[in-house]
């Protein structure tokens, strides 16, 4: 993995098993999610360091898990990587924009190992949003209906520049209930774009469901 900020052992709890974690029950209009790893452990411990305790430095091994995951959902493809925006509040709280650097980082990588990959900053927040943490999943989605919107000239700012068409895959660091990358897929939608896949670092399993589940 890029980076030398873990130990060896937690650098591989970190790149987990990628696979597709998708929330159970899944809210209208969600991605396939993939994502690198539970989150707990490693994974968890890692992502709140990175966005809530100012170890940016962090986001090198994360956005290698984030990378290796994206390699694997989209297989042989080109990617376009959108990362959620984070509501504004939280953003001047932190000074940076934690998952677009993660999606810029990502992106570099793949690159350098030979596969075609760019970012596109195609989604903007539209309105303030309350914190998620704690909200029940009807909650969430009442709180982020028509949170974001697509910026102008989306559907060309998500155009591979390597020709043909490009997997437009949304980027965040945790998936919970879904309720957030559902939203964010709608506001392409809007504007002509379809992102069939999500790629995060981190899935929340879904308490008391049968192990496979995921969501809150």
């Amino acid at each position: 993995m890029p980076g030398a900020l873990v130990c060896a052992p937690c650098a591989a709890e970190l790149r987990g098993e990628p696979a597709c974690r998708t929330p159970s029950p899944a809210p209208p209009g969600l991605p396939e999610c993939w994502s690198a790893a539970d989150y707990d452990g490693v994974a968890r411990r890692a992502i709140i360091a990175y966005k809530e305790r100012g170890r940016t430095a962090l986001a090198h091994p994360l956005a290698g898990a984030l990378a290796l995951t994206a390699g694997i959902a989209v297989g042989g493809h080109p990617v376009v990587l959108v990362p959620v925006p984070g509501a504004r509040q939280a953003l001047r709280r932190r000074g940076h924009d934690p998952v677009a650097r993660l999606a810029v980082l990502a992106a570099g990588y793949l690159r350098a190992a030979g596969w075609p990959a760019t970012v596109a900053r195609a989604i903007v927040p539209r309105r303030r949003t309350a914190d998620q943490a704690g909200l029940s999943s009807p909650e969430r989605a009442l709180n982020l209906s028509s949170a974001f919107r697509a910026v102008p000239g989306a559907a060309g700012a998500v155009r591979s520049p390597w020709g043909g068409e490009g997997v437009v895959v949304l980027v965040d660091d945790v998936v919970t209930t879904g309720a957030t990358l559902a939203e964010a897929a709608r506001a392409l939608r809007s504007a002509g774009v379809e992102a069939p896949l999500a790629v995060t670092i981190a899935a929340t399993r879904r308490r008391s469901r049968p192990p496979d589940d995921y969501g809150e």
